[in-house]
């Protein structure tokens, strides 16, 4: 097993965690987030492989063989239908604060100052 498919996670999560203390615009802010999330897929295929490892449909391979685990291909699944849904809704909040500010810069929204 390599550390490669961690070691892109990682950096693919922390190219995204910069672009989000860097952004000045809420529809880039929306993108970071998705980079940083879509780092959780390779995370998550990175543990859930095997060397290999065949598809994990059990009806005609013999017991001997090794196959990769499907509870992590469903998690990466629901990670990516996760991953929509977050931003579908900050794309929705993005321009509710466009129509209502007229700024998608969040230091320009005057109800985000203290």
């Amino acid at each position: 097993m390599t550390i490669l498919p961690y070691l892109l996670a990682v950096w693919i999560f922390l190219v995204g965690l910069v672009g989000i203390v860097t952004s000045r615009n809420l529809i880039h802010l929306t993108v970071c987030v998705s980079i940083c999330q879509s780092a959780t897929y390779i995370l998550l295929l990175a543990i859930g492989y095997k060397s290999h490892g065949t598809a994990p449909v059990f009806a005609d391979i013999p017991t001997s063989r090794k196959v990769v685990d499907p509870v992590v291909q469903s998690l990466t699944l629901t990670d990516i239908v996760v991953a929509v849904a977050v931003s579908a809704l900050l794309l929705a909040l993005a321009l509710k604060v466009f129509e209502a500010e007229g700024s998608l810069d969040p230091a320009e929204i005057a109800e985000l100052k203290g």
